[in-house]
């Protein structure tokens, strides 16, 4: 994206954290963890508000799907707008490209590993990637790699373009058509050298989901996609996700993506069709809303991952971002009522939020058919607080002495995937 896009994408969060702040300081709970058992109600007035700014702000459509107690139980949607431009209605129930809640599965993954001792989160990341992916003395570990805080320059900045091209041409001419293996990838990253010491600060980074595919790969020498569907997909039954880089099309019924062009008196652009190549294991999955709802509930749920593994997922560290951490391919929100865990995705023509409480039993997917539109993410994560809190907690007056603002929000790297 372009920086001032992007920008305006990571302002998106900071006006949704300063809401949950606000209201956190007004009730007990703020800083518990949050229980599906405990939830309040989902104010789902307020959740179609957020869903109408969201198109409102340049989305054909955009969706929620909230559940409560796991997939077998009765789901709350709202939808809004459309799924395609040529008419057809948003439908929460169709398939869309799911971004950077790719890391979750990949996380998972390796964590599986982890617990056959076939992977030492504790060891060097190099140890584990096929010889020469990365260079003798990155001493980087594969627990830093799943943080972002291994020092390991993004790829995918050097893709979508240098100051002042557009994202649009970025996309035609280096990412819609064009095939990279991952480990041409790795090496577009390498040659920037290590951006600071490991372990000592966090920097979203997609290469580091890039090079944890790759170690699936090494490790148990079979495709990353056929590890997904046997360790993942077909114990869970997701049969609405796939991971099928380097095909360009999404089977089934989907929702059309829609890249919107930096020069907003052009029409946007259709962006569904793509071989998603340039970010393979870092948000190449395909998947829908009830799938998400699922995954996110087992695995938040103990059904894919040892209590111990699981804690070593969510056990967060902080971000640049206020009442933002990250985990082990997972992040940290504060909400009012509590914190919820899951990612983000953004990836050309689409934007979702996949979220869930502690325990997994209420799941929050939402959902936008637009992307390079900071507004259209700022409508969007709007939708978490009353999904999750209910109506909201009157916010009090400034304290005497405190600042009203959290400070200046870093931008977070998966705005742009």
């Amino acid at each position: 994206m372009r920086t001032g896009v992007v920008r305006a994408a990571a302002a998106a969060l900071s006006s949704v954290v300063l809401m949950a702040a606000g209201a956190a300081d007004a009730t007990a709970g703020g800083n518990h963890r949050a229980s599906g058992a405990r939830m309040p109600a989902p104010d789902m007035a307020a959740v179609r508000t957020a869903l109408g700014r969201t198109v409102g702000a340049g989305a054909p459509g955009a969706f929620a799907v909230i559940r409560d107690g796991g997939a077998t139980t009765a789901a709350r949607t709202a939808t809004i707008g459309k799924a395609d431009l040529n008419g057809a209605p948003m439908n929460a129930s169709w398939r869309f490209r799911a971004g950077s809640n790719t890391k979750m599965f990949t996380a998972a993954l390796v964590l599986r590993l982890a617990e056959r001792n076939r992977i030492k989160l504790d060891r060097p990341m190099r140890d584990y990637l096929p010889p020469g992916t990365l260079p003798k003395g990155w001493t980087m570990t594969v627990r830093q790699v799943m943080q972002h805080r291994a020092g390991i320059y993004d790829h995918t900045y050097d893709l979508l373009g240098g100051p002042g091209e557009e994202t649009t041409s970025a996309f035609e001419k280096r990412v819609r058509n064009t095939v990279y293996r991952p480990g041409q990838l790795a090496a577009l990253s390498v040659k920037h050298g290590v951006q600071y010491p490991p372990g000592t600060r966090y920097a979203y980074s997609n290469t580091d989901y890039v090079l944890l595919g790759m170690a699936i790969e090494h490790v148990t020498h079979r495709p990353y996609a056929d590890v997904l569907r046997e360790q993942i997909l077909r114990p869970l039954r997701l049969t609405g996700t796939s991971f099928v880089v380097p095909t360009r099309t999404i089977a089934g019924p989907h929702i059309t993506g829609y890249l919107t062009n930096d020069n907003h008196s052009r029409p946007p652009l259709n962006a569904t069709e793509q071989t998603a190549s340039w970010i393979w294991s870092a948000g190449a999955v395909i998947s829908s809303a009830a799938d998400m709802d699922r995954f996110l509930g087992a695995l938040l749920g103990g059904r894919l991952l040892s209590a111990a593994s699981l804690r070593q997922m969510t056990s967060v560290l902080p971000t640049s971002t206020p009442r933002v951490a990250y985990g082990l391919g997972i992040r940290e929100i504060a909400l009012s009522c509590g914190k919820v865990y899951g990612h983000s995705g953004v990836v050309q023509g689409y934007q979702s939020e996949v979220f869930a409480t502690r325990d997994g039993r209420r799941t929050v997917v939402s959902f936008a058919n637009a992307s390079n539109n900071g507004a259209v993410l700022r409508g969007l994560l709007s939708t978490l607080e009353p999904a999750f809190c209910g109506t909201a907690a009157p916010k009090p007056p400034p304290r005497k002495g405190r600042s009203t603002t959290l400070g200046p929000i870093p931008v977070i790297g998966d705005i742009r995937v």
